[in-house]
């Protein structure tokens, strides 16, 4: 029983139809699912993703009417989306510019070489080389070539008040290994956590910043963190797991693409437990993933009245 890597990060927008021409257009990444928040259905649940809608590789938004977010500690507060190779980055400085996007430029962090952005709302985001480790999945329709496709997630930073007690829940409770430290631009100490075979891709920064207000979630917020666990079986262990810690959790969760386990480490950063299994093309074929509204079997009794309720997008 072992958390494999990032299975997803779940934000926030309050634009839905700008939030899908940004991550499409500007980003070239591919929407792998359209779908409603299924505790709020009257909410896009926007998906993604690599071409091939590869567990690691979503960025998910919920589209909400709110104000934008107040920065502070206690939450996740910077997405890294990987790419392959400083030539990529700078690839990527030129299309960012060329669309009104500032960056900062071609920086290093932890001994990668990063170029720090924003999306239109303020969501805070980097790209990061990852040195090309592992398999990529460019998508063939992307306006981005494929060499310089967005080839998954992380890492993922977590800013707290208290390191000491995020840092025992992710290795004591989620198995996860202290690696590195480094000192971030701000003064901040910053652990280094992996998981599963290590890289980009299965790695937790903690940046302990006490003395900042509490975040405020809102637009360009992160809603949650989630992990990989490879099949059910795995599953169902982790969530024996937690309960036999003492840990609250809202217990499993079919999202009928995945399986949830949702809990809060020390600080109040929600975190999820998330399956592969069964994937995105469940219910719809891989040529076709994300050109129609998808809703899970409890909810397509109320498809007219959740269409209806939907901001119109362009997916295709």
């Amino acid at each position: 029983m072992r958390l494999e890597g990032l299975h997803h990060v779940t934000a926030v927008t309050a634009d839905a139809p700008g939030n899908h021409a940004f991550y499409t257009d500007v980003l070239g990444m591919r929407m792998v699912k359209k779908t409603v928040n299924q505790d709020d259905t009257s909410a896009y649940h926007l998906f993604y993703a690599d071409g091939l809608a590869t567990p690691g590789s979503d960025l998910t938004f919920f589209d909400w009417p709110v104000q934008r977010e107040r920065r502070g500690t206690n939450a996740p507060t910077l997405t890294g989306l990987r790419v392959s190779g400083e030539t990529s980055l700078a690839w990527w400085g030129t299309r960012l510019s060329e669309h009104g996007i500032v960056h900062a430029g071609i920086t290093r962090r932890d001994g990668r070489a990063v170029l720090d952005f924003e999306d239109p709302e303020g969501q805070r985001l980097s790209l990061v080389d990852d040195g090309g480790e592992g398999p990529a999945y460019p998508w063939d329709r992307s306006p981005v070539p494929a060499g310089h496709q967005i080839r998954g997630l992380g890492p993922v930073e977590l800013s707290v008040a208290d390191p000491r007690a995020t840092a025992l829940v992710l290795t004591q409770v989620m198995g996860m290994e202290r690696l590195r430290a480094y000192t971030a631009a701000d003064g901040a100490t910053v652990e280094v956590f992996g998981m599963g075979d290590g890289g980009a891709g299965a790695e937790v920064h903690l940046a302990g910043r006490s003395g900042l207000p509490a975040a405020r979630q809102g637009a360009g917020a992160v809603h949650h963190v989630a992990f990989r666990t490879k099949t059910m079986a795995s599953y169902h262990a982790w969530t024996e797991h937690l309960a036999k810690l003492g840990v609250r959790s809202s217990g499993e969760v079919d999202r009928f693409w995945f399986r949830s386990l949702y809990f809060r480490e020390p600080n109040g950063i929600l975190f999820e437990i998330a399956t592969d299994e069964p994937g995105f093309t469940a219910d719809e074929p891989l040529e076709t993933l994300g050109e129609s509204l998808s809703l899970p079997p409890f909810l397509e009794g109320r498809r007219a009245q959740i269409e209806a309720g939907l901001k119109p997008l362009r997916t295709s």
